[in-house]
């Protein structure tokens, strides 16, 4: 599992107001409709038990066993004011990339 990050999003998570003991994490969900999607929100919480721990550039970021099956081998992480936090195999070309709705 490799994740990158982009220079803004690396430059948000550096200036976010994290509290200590706390962690940044990648979460995966599953919604549904008329078909299953996993859906992953980026959230600051306590580090879990059995989490997996990915550290970028001193950045620890935390994802749970459901999640690290759901992302790809390789995954980039970006960030825009529009949108937030976004995580895709590439982000700039017409390929799916999943949102994350960041929760502090």
């Amino acid at each position: 599992m490799l994740i990158t990050l982009t220079e803004s999003a690396l430059k948000k998570l550096k200036f976010l107001d994290i509290k200590e003991g706390k962690i940044p994490r990648i979460d995966a969900d599953v919604t549904g409709g008329c078909g299953m999607s996993v859906s992953f929100k980026f959230v600051v919480d306590e580090p879990r038990k059995n989490d997996h721990i990915v550290e970028y550039n001193g950045i620890q970021i935390g994802m749970d066993r459901f999640t690290l099956r759901n992302l790809g081998n390789m995954t980039e992480v970006d960030y825009t004011e529009e949108k937030g936090f976004i995580v895709g195999d590439s982000l700039s070309s017409g390929t799916c990339a999943i949102e994350f709705n960041h929760k502090y």
